[in-house]
């Protein structure tokens, strides 16, 4: 199977905050940001698997900031790296300035996605190439959050977590 490009798998999605959207303090609620977010994710991880995929985790997620009622609000969501058969989405939510039209980033997310078949098995899914040193960056730290994610799970002994090891030698 053959990697693919990080950029293969970007989604971008932009939308407006509207009234019913809000909460008594007239920002987005947190769920639907959330509703947001996951969707965005999971065109992300089907573009990379080309797989009907499904939600595993939601692993982080910084509500930094609020967005506004009438927010232009941006969601860019691509794989940060591939597994066997899952995919560690992140997501990165910018708002837009009304009057100066430049980008603040907001909040952040990070999902976990299986690709399946029809069946709902999961498949095996291609590896990915990255580019910049943001995307290796995040490359690398994947793995030590899957570790971790599995030492707290008990699905991997703490010894055999050599990422995380390394980070404290």
């Amino acid at each position: 199977m053959e990697p693919k490009l990080v950029s293969h798998s970007t989604t971008v999605v932009t939308d407006l905050v509207l009234p019913g959207e809000t909460n008594p303090l007239n920002n987005l609620f947190g769920g639907e940001l959330l509703a947001r977010m996951d969707r965005a994710a999971s065109i992300a991880a089907r573009r990379h698997s080309r797989r009907v995929c499904v939600t595993a985790s939601v692993n982080h997620v910084a509500f930094n900031r609020p967005i506004p009622l009438g927010s232009v609000v941006t969601l860019e969501a691509k794989i940060s790296r591939a597994f066997k058969s899952s995919m560690e989405v992140y997501i990165d939510v910018w708002i837009e300035d009304r009057e100066s039209g430049i980008k603040n980033r907001a909040n952040e997310a990070i999902y976990t996605f299986v690709a399946v078949d029809e069946t709902g098995h999961p498949v095996e899914v291609p590896g990915i190439i990255t580019e910049t040193i943001l995307e290796k960056e995040r490359y690398e730290a994947a793995l030590r959050r899957k570790q971790l994610s599995l030492v707290l799970a008990g699905k991997m002994n703490p010894s055999d977590a050599t990422e995380l090891k390394a980070l404290f030698k």
